[in-house]
């Protein structure tokens, strides 16, 4: 394809509603989407190429400031800085909400600043600990997303999931992977004591 005129010659018309379904603020629907969201894809892009994050705790941890802005606190990672660093030198950012059983998704488009102010920083507060930063996100675009990548990929039925037995400890992949003088059952070590007391 050299341009998007090829592209849509391949496709049908997008759809009425599909194309004005595209709010500009938030509504009550995204608004209540958000409060039951545990999960979100954060999108970013940079000097080095797109990224993807997953990032999630407990509902409602994205939190709506107004219509039109959003926080996401910054828990504890690998402190690769991926997304981060990607928002410092572009603020353009994309986020996917998910909720557990259901099917549809919100996507949101917008920008991100990274902010450590502590009026906001301490709007979280988990066993005394606050995050170190937080994405302060305006947004641009906001819509619901239809379920049929949910309902094709079965993701939330209990006869898709997988056996965590069939790959091997995350440990012992990370061994196959890097070049390290740790053995494999010591970063799985690691990695589980990281999942017991440094999720926050």
């Amino acid at each position: 394809m050299n341009s998007e005129t090829d592209l849509r010659a391949c496709y049908p018309a997008v759809l009425e509603r599909a194309r004005l379904k595209v709010l500009t603020r938030l509504d009550k629907h995204c608004r209540r989407f958000i409060e039951l969201s545990p999960f979100v894809c954060l999108g970013t892009s940079g000097e080095q190429g797109a990224d993807v994050s997953p990032r999630g705790d407990r509902p409602g941890f994205v939190q709506v400031l107004d219509d039109q802005t959003l926080a996401m606190p910054d828990w504890p990672g690998n402190n690769r800085l991926d997304s981060l660093a990607n928002i410092v030198s572009n603020p353009c950012i994309g986020l996917l909400f998910l909720i557990p059983g259901v099917d549809e998704t919100l996507r949101i488009n917008g920008t991100a600043e990274i902010s450590t102010d502590p009026a906001l920083v301490q709007r979280w507060q988990v066993e005394g600990k606050h995050p170190r930063s937080v994405l302060k996100i305006t947004v641009a675009e906001a819509f619901l997303h239809c379920a049929k990548a949910l309902i094709r990929s079965q993701l939330w039925q209990e006869s898709a999931k997988v056996d965590r037995s069939v790959l091997p400890p995350y440990g012992h992949m990370m061994k196959d992977q890097i070049e390290t003088a740790a053995t494999a059952d010591e970063i799985q070590r690691s990695v589980e004591d990281g999942y017991a007391s440094k999720l926050y």
